[in-house]
């Protein structure tokens, strides 16, 4: 069994000095425990882990795990898509949708036992503007905040900071029009946020889609409509109880291809790492293209 660790020393890092090394002796000793060698790599910046992955998956590499937050998850799922090699996760970002959604504890010796025992369960990938993603992709305004919370230094993200963050921009952000295209059905609307979701939540227990399942070959769209700025914050609360398709003026569907078009360019992100795109974006769903190691 031939096995790769990533591991990303910034996710969840903090003030945490030593944190590559704390991380690459206990992926060592649970894979000696088992009877099995990994071989380690730590990541140095934005794509090297995507470029570890596909080298890995390129050598026949058995299991690839990835410590790391959801942009490390998505650069190396993205260069396994369609390989024989599966993927676990250790959860270490601020989010964490996709383990949510994976039954993954947040434990690293937890986890590190599921990616090492756990079942490989095969899950589809959204394609949002020609980029994967694997929990939740989005237009407009989840968008904007992903954009600024990537910003932040790793010293400066989290639950608190993130939701402070959502409350400024759901209070000054300014919806946009947009012809959108649901599998060959066009409508229009005034809308502020526009979100795929194949796994449920965006993280930290904010469900987009309880419905929305990893390997139905459906994307789960959630189109929340213009309204006021305080009705905006008033109906945030139902991202915690999971009902936000009982607020007003939000649209739900499911479907296997989409597009967006707008006037103006339109800020967007695939599992939490923002874009830009002019004209139009194309959404679509990859069906079971990537093996991932599960609790469930």
């Amino acid at each position: 069994m031939s096995i790769v660790a990533i591991i990303n020393p910034v996710s969840g890092a903090g003030a945490l000095g030593a944190v590559a090394s704390l991380r690459t002796a206990l992926v060592r000793s649970e894979a000696e425990r088992r009877g099995l060698r990994a071989q380690i790599h730590v990541t140095s910046g934005a794509g090297h882990a995507h470029a570890i992955a596909a080298a890995s998956a390129a050598a026949g590499a058995s299991l690839v795990i990835v410590w790391g937050g959801d942009g490390t998850l998505n650069e190396a799922g993205a260069a396994l898509l369609g390989s024989g090699t599966a993927i676990g996760l250790v959860p270490a970002g601020s989010g964490n949708g996709l383990a949510a959604a994976l039954a993954v504890p947040h434990d690293p010796r937890a986890a590190l036992a599921i990616a090492f025992d756990g079942r490989t369960r095969t899950i589809d990938a959204g394609m949002m503007a020609g980029r994967p993603f694997f929990n939740i992709a989005g237009i407009g305004l989840d968008a904007r905040v992903a954009k600024h919370f990537n910003q932040r230094t790793a010293g400066n993200r989290g639950r608190w900071p993130y939701l402070a963050l959502g409350a400024r921009e759901g209070w000054r952000y300014c919806a946009s029009e947009y012809r959108v295209e649901l599998d060959g059905q066009p409508q229009v609307l005034r809308a502020l946020v526009i979100a795929f979701a194949n796994g449920q939540e965006y993280g930290m227990g904010a469900r987009l889609s309880p419905a929305a399942e990893l390997d139905d070959g459906l994307l789960d769209l959630t189109m929340v409509e213009e309204r006021p700025v305080l009705a905006r914050l008033w109906h945030a609360r139902h991202l915690v109880t999971g009902t936000l398709h009982l607020a007003p003026r939000v649209r739900t569907a499911r479907v296997t291809t989409a597009s967006v078009e707008a006037a103006q360019p339109m800020e967007f992100h695939v599992d939490g790492e923002p874009g830009l795109a002019s004209g139009r974006i194309d959404v679509t769903i990859l069906p079971r293209v990537l093996q991932v190691r599960t609790a469930l």
